[in-house]
């Protein structure tokens, strides 16, 4: 079986603090990351239909299973367990009431936090994680 891998924007400051903060707390080494821009996250894009420019959200792709929107960070917490996993509450809120605050905020971010001129570069100890 494959690890599921998380596609993010790699100019996005926010995007990438959560990869960050995934990363910290992914302890059991679940999840592998790819920028969206990246070679990896186009062809992966492609390959599910998805716009490869104009990005809107995260992408997970976990084997047959392409998640999108607030069904990401859901599903994240879910599966790095431990007393995160308590924020998988916020699955009853129905989705597309979660997945307009998330557009919301989405199209908010580079006001709110930034963006970078170009993609971050993982710790050393990181590096085999990302494809």
């Amino acid at each position: 079986m494959t690890s599921p891998v998380l596609l993010f924007d790699g100019v996005c400051n926010l995007c990438n603090a959560s990869v960050q903060w995934v990363l910290l707390h992914d302890r059991k080494g679940i999840f592998q990351f790819a920028a969206l821009q990246s070679e990896t996250g186009q062809n992966l894009l492609r390959k599910w239909g998805r716009p490869t420019h104009d990005f809107d959200s995260v992408v997970l792709v976990d084997g047959d299973r392409l998640l999108l929107h607030s069904d990401v960070p859901l599903e994240i917490v879910r599966r790095i367990g431990g007393a995160w996993q308590v924020l998988y509450v916020f699955k009853i809120i129905p989705r597309p009431l979660r997945n307009a605050v998330y557009r919301w905020v989405a199209r908010n971010r580079f006001r709110w936090f930034g963006r970078r001129a170009e993609c971050m570069l993982p710790r050393k100890e990181w590096k085999e994680r990302f494809i």
